[in-house]
């Protein structure tokens, strides 16, 4: 982001949503520059993980199949693939943080 934005807004789904959704969006403000004028314009931002970017795919597939109504069953079923794809992404993490820290060590050591 620009040093000279000066207004944003972040929205944070470490807890997710009800459907499982986990993600980290930005509201901010961006310049518009029109043929005599300036329009400061809101946009959404959204990071999200290749993992939860494919599960809110199908997810979304899913709702719009049954247009918001989809069974009970594959409710639980999507919100437990979430609780996995959290894990998943979490110990990726935790395995790319391990990797980094002994690169270092390798290098330190040599």
């Amino acid at each position: 982001l620009s040093r000279r934005q000066r207004q944003m807004c972040i929205r944070d789904r470490k807890n997710p949503k009800e459907s499982g959704y986990r993600s980290l969006h930005l509201i901010v403000q961006v310049p518009i520059f029109l043929q005599n004028t300036k329009k400061l314009v809101y946009v959404e931002v959204q990071f999200r993980t290749i993992a939860m970017d494919f599960w809110a795919s199908l997810e979304h597939k899913i709702n719009y199949k049954f247009e918001g109504n989809a069974p009970e069953h594959v409710k639980r079923e999507l919100i437990e693939c979430a609780g996995m794809v959290s894990a998943l992404d979490n110990r990726m993490q935790e395995l790319n943080e391990e990797i980094k820290a002994l690169s270092k060590e390798d290098t330190d050591g040599a």
